[in-house]
Protein backbone atom coordinates (compact mmCIF):
# COMPACT_ATOMS: atom_id res chain seq x y z
CA UNK A 1 0.00 0.00 0.00
CA UNK A 2 1.41 3.52 -0.93
CA UNK A 3 1.81 6.03 2.10
CA UNK A 4 -0.02 8.50 0.41
CA UNK A 5 -3.41 6.23 0.78
CA UNK A 6 -2.98 6.12 4.88
CA UNK A 7 -5.02 8.39 6.69
CA UNK A 8 -2.93 10.92 8.73
CA UNK A 9 -2.58 8.90 12.39
CA UNK A 10 -1.59 11.35 15.49
CA UNK A 11 0.62 9.48 18.21
CA UNK A 12 -2.03 7.90 19.30
CA UNK A 13 -3.61 6.11 16.37
CA UNK A 14 -5.66 8.93 15.86
CA UNK A 15 -6.96 10.62 12.62
CA UNK A 16 -6.15 14.36 12.44
CA UNK A 17 -10.17 15.14 12.61
CA UNK A 18 -10.41 12.63 15.71
CA UNK A 19 -7.35 14.68 17.38
CA UNK A 20 -9.08 18.13 16.72
CA UNK A 21 -12.60 16.71 18.03
CA UNK A 22 -10.62 15.78 21.29
CA UNK A 23 -8.72 19.01 21.56
CA UNK A 24 -11.86 21.13 21.23
CA UNK A 25 -13.94 18.68 23.89
CA UNK A 26 -11.21 19.34 26.28
CA UNK A 27 -10.86 22.95 25.80
CA UNK A 28 -15.18 22.47 26.43
CA UNK A 29 -14.28 20.71 29.26
CA UNK A 30 -11.21 23.14 30.61
CA UNK A 31 -13.75 25.98 30.13
CA UNK A 32 -16.49 24.77 32.09
CA UNK A 33 -14.70 24.17 34.81
CA UNK A 34 -12.85 27.38 35.13
CA UNK A 35 -16.87 28.81 35.12
CA UNK A 36 -17.66 26.63 37.85
CA UNK A 37 -15.03 27.70 39.66
CA UNK A 38 -15.44 31.43 39.50
CA UNK A 39 -19.16 30.82 39.53
CA UNK A 40 -18.49 29.17 43.46
CA UNK A 41 -16.08 32.44 44.21
CA UNK A 42 -19.15 34.21 42.70
CA UNK A 43 -21.33 32.88 45.79
CA UNK A 44 -18.55 35.18 48.09
CA UNK A 45 -19.57 38.18 46.85
CA UNK A 46 -20.78 41.08 48.34
CA UNK A 47 -23.24 41.74 45.74
CA UNK A 48 -26.51 40.27 46.16
CA UNK A 49 -27.44 39.66 42.64
CA UNK A 50 -24.03 38.08 41.61
CA UNK A 51 -24.82 35.39 44.15
CA UNK A 52 -28.21 34.77 43.39
CA UNK A 53 -27.38 34.66 39.41
CA UNK A 54 -24.28 32.19 40.64
CA UNK A 55 -26.70 29.84 42.48
CA UNK A 56 -28.46 29.94 40.01
CA UNK A 57 -26.14 29.20 36.83
CA UNK A 58 -24.15 26.43 39.10
CA UNK A 59 -27.88 24.35 39.50
CA UNK A 60 -27.94 24.58 35.35
CA UNK A 61 -24.68 23.52 34.68
CA UNK A 62 -25.24 20.69 37.16
CA UNK A 63 -21.09 20.42 38.40
CA UNK A 64 -21.28 18.00 41.89
CA UNK A 65 -18.05 20.37 42.81
CA UNK A 66 -20.75 23.26 43.12
CA UNK A 67 -22.50 21.24 45.85
CA UNK A 68 -20.27 21.93 49.02
CA UNK A 69 -20.36 26.03 47.80
CA UNK A 70 -24.22 25.34 47.52
CA UNK A 71 -24.41 23.88 50.62
CA UNK A 72 -23.05 26.50 52.43
CA UNK A 73 -25.30 29.00 49.98
CA UNK A 74 -28.33 27.57 52.13
CA UNK A 75 -26.99 29.85 55.10
CA UNK A 76 -26.89 33.06 52.80
CA UNK A 77 -27.90 35.88 54.83
CA UNK A 78 -30.56 36.62 52.17
CA UNK A 79 -32.85 34.56 51.49
CA UNK A 80 -32.42 35.38 47.45
CA UNK A 81 -29.37 33.18 47.16
CA UNK A 82 -30.19 30.44 49.31
CA UNK A 83 -33.67 29.82 48.08
CA UNK A 84 -32.13 29.16 44.86
CA UNK A 85 -29.38 27.34 46.41
CA UNK A 86 -31.62 24.76 47.63
CA UNK A 87 -33.35 24.45 44.31
CA UNK A 88 -29.83 24.15 42.16
CA UNK A 89 -28.77 21.32 44.67
CA UNK A 90 -31.81 19.51 43.50
CA UNK A 91 -30.74 20.23 40.22
CA UNK A 92 -27.32 18.77 40.79
CA UNK A 93 -28.60 15.67 42.45
CA UNK A 94 -25.90 15.32 44.14
CA UNK A 95 -26.67 13.19 47.89
CA UNK A 96 -24.98 15.22 49.79
CA UNK A 97 -27.33 17.97 49.74
CA UNK A 98 -30.57 15.50 51.09
CA UNK A 99 -29.75 15.83 54.89
CA UNK A 100 -28.96 20.20 54.17
CA UNK A 101 -32.28 20.40 52.32
CA UNK A 102 -33.86 18.55 54.74
CA UNK A 103 -33.31 20.85 57.68
CA UNK A 104 -33.67 23.66 55.10
CA UNK A 105 -37.29 22.61 54.57
CA UNK A 106 -37.97 23.86 58.74
CA UNK A 107 -35.84 26.65 57.90
CA UNK A 108 -38.48 29.53 59.42
CA UNK A 109 -37.94 31.41 56.13
CA UNK A 110 -40.82 30.60 53.62
CA UNK A 111 -38.94 31.19 50.75
CA UNK A 112 -36.22 28.81 51.71
CA UNK A 113 -38.48 26.23 52.41
CA UNK A 114 -40.17 26.46 48.98
CA UNK A 115 -36.60 26.18 47.56
CA UNK A 116 -36.14 23.09 49.85
CA UNK A 117 -39.01 21.34 48.71
CA UNK A 118 -38.02 21.93 45.43
CA UNK A 119 -34.77 20.60 45.67
CA UNK A 120 -36.01 17.35 47.47
CA UNK A 121 -38.21 16.91 44.84
CA UNK A 122 -35.62 17.30 41.71
CA UNK A 123 -33.01 15.14 44.34
CA UNK A 124 -35.11 12.15 43.57
CA UNK A 125 -34.48 10.96 47.03
CA UNK A 126 -37.57 9.03 48.82
CA UNK A 127 -36.38 9.41 52.25
CA UNK A 128 -37.59 12.95 51.91
CA UNK A 129 -41.50 11.90 51.41
CA UNK A 130 -41.82 12.24 55.42
CA UNK A 131 -40.53 15.40 56.02
CA UNK A 132 -42.36 16.85 52.85
CA UNK A 133 -45.39 15.07 54.14
CA UNK A 134 -45.27 17.54 57.21
CA UNK A 135 -44.38 20.13 54.94
CA UNK A 136 -48.10 19.54 53.16
CA UNK A 137 -49.50 21.09 56.81
CA UNK A 138 -47.20 23.94 56.57
CA UNK A 139 -49.43 27.57 56.87
CA UNK A 140 -48.16 29.10 53.78
CA UNK A 141 -50.18 28.33 50.75
CA UNK A 142 -46.92 28.34 48.19
CA UNK A 143 -45.04 26.07 50.36
CA UNK A 144 -48.10 23.38 50.63
CA UNK A 145 -48.01 23.42 46.87
CA UNK A 146 -44.47 23.06 46.42
CA UNK A 147 -44.48 20.48 48.97
CA UNK A 148 -47.48 18.37 46.97
CA UNK A 149 -45.55 19.30 43.66
CA UNK A 150 -42.08 17.47 45.24
CA UNK A 151 -44.05 14.38 46.39
CA UNK A 152 -45.62 14.20 42.95
CA UNK A 153 -42.02 13.81 41.87
CA UNK A 154 -40.87 11.27 44.05
CA UNK A 155 -43.80 9.38 42.90
CA UNK A 156 -44.32 7.53 46.83
CA UNK A 157 -48.12 5.84 47.50
CA UNK A 158 -47.72 6.82 50.58
CA UNK A 159 -48.12 10.57 50.12
CA UNK A 160 -51.37 9.58 48.48
CA UNK A 161 -53.52 9.98 52.08
CA UNK A 162 -51.69 12.98 53.04
CA UNK A 163 -52.13 14.47 49.21
CA UNK A 164 -56.34 13.95 49.21
CA UNK A 165 -56.44 15.70 52.48
CA UNK A 166 -55.38 18.20 50.98
CA UNK A 167 -58.40 18.39 47.85
CA UNK A 168 -60.51 21.09 49.31
CA UNK A 169 -57.77 22.99 50.24
CA UNK A 170 -58.43 26.95 50.51
CA UNK A 171 -55.87 27.99 47.78
CA UNK A 172 -56.48 26.93 44.27
CA UNK A 173 -52.79 26.71 43.59
CA UNK A 174 -52.68 23.84 45.83
CA UNK A 175 -55.42 21.81 44.84
CA UNK A 176 -54.64 21.85 41.20
CA UNK A 177 -50.56 21.12 42.71
CA UNK A 178 -52.33 18.57 44.96
CA UNK A 179 -54.55 16.66 42.08
CA UNK A 180 -51.54 16.81 39.31
CA UNK A 181 -49.00 15.00 42.04
CA UNK A 182 -52.33 12.78 42.77
CA UNK A 183 -52.55 11.82 38.73
CA UNK A 184 -48.54 10.79 38.95
CA UNK A 185 -48.94 8.89 41.75
CA UNK A 186 -51.58 6.78 40.36
CA UNK A 187 -50.12 6.49 36.71
CA UNK A 188 -47.03 5.59 38.75
CA UNK A 189 -49.24 2.67 40.09
CA UNK A 190 -50.67 1.88 37.11
CA UNK A 191 -47.32 1.50 35.19
CA UNK A 192 -46.60 -1.24 38.14
CA UNK A 193 -49.41 -3.51 37.75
Amino acid sequence: MDQSQIPALGMSGMSETEVTERAVKEAEENARRRRVRDLIGTLKSPHLDDRWKAAGQLGEIGDGSAVPALIEALSDPFVDVSWIAAKSLGEIGDDRAFEPLLLALRSPEKWLRIGAATGLGRLGDMRAVPALIEALKDGIAQVRRHAARALGMLGDASAAEPLRALENDPDKSVRDEVALALKKLLHREDAKT
